[in-house]
């Protein structure tokens, strides 16, 4: 007895525009959630530079885009509501996105994300 298999959607360039202005309007309020759970806040943030970053190669931007996109929304696999453990899911699903496409998160990016970071520090 065969079981359906559901399709499994992959974000595609159609996808990428819609998913991109997503993740820009709910990135930093997440980050600021998550700043005490994620160990690797910094590379997320290095990650969402090399993202927007138009010189960052297609297909490393649409993992990241997939992958930044679980982690500013809400409710997935475990809600981010619950404490403790609402943002273990997004973590291994960044840390998954960001080792596969390391070599495209440049330094640069990377000095942008702790600027950002001590901006925000600063801020609270």
């Amino acid at each position: 007895m065969a079981k359906d298999i559901p399709d499994i959607e992959i974000l595609g360039p159609e996808d990428a525009d819609r998913e991109e202005a997503r993740v820009r309007a709910r990135f930093w309020p997440t980050v600021k959630k998550a700043l005490r759970t994620i160990p690797f806040i910094d590379e997320v943030v290095a990650a969402y530079y090399a993202m927007l970053d138009p010189a960052t190669p297609t297909g490393a931007r649409l993992t990241l885009i997939a992958a930044l996109a679980y982690f500013v929304t809400p409710f997935d696999f475990v809600p981010d509501i619950i404490l403790g453990v609402g943002f273990l899911d997004d973590a291994s699903v960044l840390a998954a996105a960001i080792a596969a496409v390391s070599s495209s998160i440049k330094e640069e990016h990377r000095e942008a994300a702790r600027r950002a970071l001590a901006d925000a520090a600063e801020a609270d």
